[in-house]
């Protein structure tokens, strides 16, 4: 899991050190607070000094997006002229994050009216707020007592947050072959891919895919296959699951070679003639173990999805809704031969598979069951006039106690928060796409939060 970075931006006045620097004394022990605070969270902290004028807050600004914070969180030490730093504030492409706290909890007749100096940033707040949205910068805002409130914990989500949008602007998806022809819901051309989003496509040749296999070596398949038989059930024969693993191999060179942290592979596009004799199935189950994203059938865009989550959430995996159990109000989840292998409930099996689409051999497949618990279904679905939205969905996977017939697949139950049938309808509603990522845990509230850092319209159902 990568850490959260965030550019503290500490704004005050430059009227009171020229009348009252001793002021400055208690509110840089406030502002040394508050960076603690932040570190406690696991956090990492870019400091600055007090920012007052205009140049100061430019200074400040470059050296965040030198550091590549994820997001800049603004403290208001007292009052600050709002056009010192609106202009800079809007010019960035860093998410803004407003924390509106004051040192002291009460502030009623009993107080001390030196006081008074100390704790009135919040009509500074207001300030900035109102030019802010007057030059169309969206921003974050979080208010309550530092330590009497929950405020600095709704501000690490948002940098939470901020984090998974930075590495979603960053990401590289690496695609073998074309988009499935026909598959529409998900497909967004590379380039609008890359400017819309930062998507960066990287795309396999066949030449550079034979390099790769051909330069796996037997004392390598040997290892993973040992490495294997700890982790799975082996209900295949070894020339089968050797084939596997050295296409596997091959592709995880590639993925290394290319700083990917994602994939997608098209298995029509898997045949003699495309450097790989075998579909890497077992592979992107691996890969997602090991915190690499994927989604089949040439989605980029939810591969780059699955990667990003799992940059901060390892219980991610991709997920595909296949078949309705209308009698139990349950959705039936599977895929070819793709889930993360760490999130089965039992141990997974490997095991191999027809495969009459095209001249590839047999693959090599595991299998399991997805654990029981609470987890979310995310979704990110292109819609009209170049916007996207993210719709998450808080579910229940289900456990299985009666008979399983479906060992050989991989397969999972879940829940929807409300009746099937309107689950289903509100989803379509919604532009909901037929490839998902799937995240265990209560997470739904940090990836809207995600969402909206990015400028997604986020639904819930």
């Amino acid at each position: 899991m990568h850490q959260q970075k965030i550019g503290l931006l500490p704004l005050y006045i430059k009227l009171y050190d020229d009348s009252c620097p001793e002021l400055r004394t208690k509110i840089d022990a406030f502002l040394h607070t508050l960076e603690d605070e932040f570190e406690k969270r696991n956090i990492s902290v870019v400091k600055s000094k007090a920012c007052r004028i205009k140049e100061e807050f430019e200074d400040a600004v470059a050296a965040f997006e030198k550091a590549d914070v994820d997001a800049i969180v603004t403290i208001h030490l007292a009052y600050s002229p709002s056009l010192e730093s609106s202009d800079v504030l809007a010019k960035t492409k860093l998410p803004v994050i407003i924390l509106d706290t004051t040192p002291d909890f009460e502030f009623d007749a009993e107080q001390d009216t030196s006081k008074i100096d100390y704790n009135h940033g919040i009509h500074g707040v207001q300030d900035m707020c109102n030019l802010l949205i007057r030059n169309h910068k969206p921003f974050q805002i979080e208010a309550g007592h530092w330590s009497h409130s929950d405020v600095l914990d709704r501000v690490a989500k948002w940098a939470k947050a901020a984090h998974l949008a930075n590495v979603m602007k960053n990401i590289r998806v690496g695609r073998i072959g074309e988009p499935f022809t026909g598959m529409g819901d998900f497909f967004l051309p590379k380039q609008i891919l890359e400017s819309m989003i930062g998507i960066q496509t990287v795309e396999a040749d066949a030449k550079s895919l034979v390099n790769y296999y051909e330069a796996v070596t037997p004392q390598q398949i040997e290892n993973e296959m040992a490495a294997d038989k700890e982790k799975f059930d082996i209900l295949t024969d070894c020339d089968a699951h050797r084939a596997s693993v050295q296409t596997g191999l091959a592709v995880r060179k590639w993925a290394l070679q290319n700083q990917l942290s994602a994939y997608t592979f098209n298995f029509l596009a898997i045949n003699k003639a495309s450097g790989l004799p075998v579909a890497p199935f077992l592979e992107a189950g691996k890969a997602m173990a090991a915190g690499i994203g994927f989604a089949g059938e040439g989605d980029v865009l939810t591969a780059a999805l699955v990667g990003t989550l799992l940059s901060t959430y390892p219980e991610t995996t991709f997920a595909e809704m296949f078949c309705p159990d209308w009698k139990n109000h349950s959705v039936f989840i599977s895929h070819m031969g793709e889930m993360n292998v760490n999130l089965s409930a039992e141990r997974p099996s490997l095991i191999d598979i027809p495969f009459a689409y095209t001249d590839a051999d047999r693959p090599v497949i595991a299998v399991g069951r997805y654990k029981p618990g609470k987890a979310c279904l995310v979704n990110l679905a292109p819609g009209p006039d170049d916007r996207l939205s993210l719709i998450v969905v808080p579910i229940e996977m289900l456990d299985v106690t009666a008979q399983d017939n479906m060992k050989d697949v991989v397969r999972g139950w879940f829940k929807p928060p409300v009746e099937l049938p309107e689950f289903l309808q509100e989803y379509s509603r919604l532009g909901g796409t037929h490839h998902s990522a799937l995240i265990y845990g209560d997470v739904g509230d940090d990836i809207m939060r995600f969402g909206k850092i990015m400028g997604w319209d986020v639904k819930s159902i």
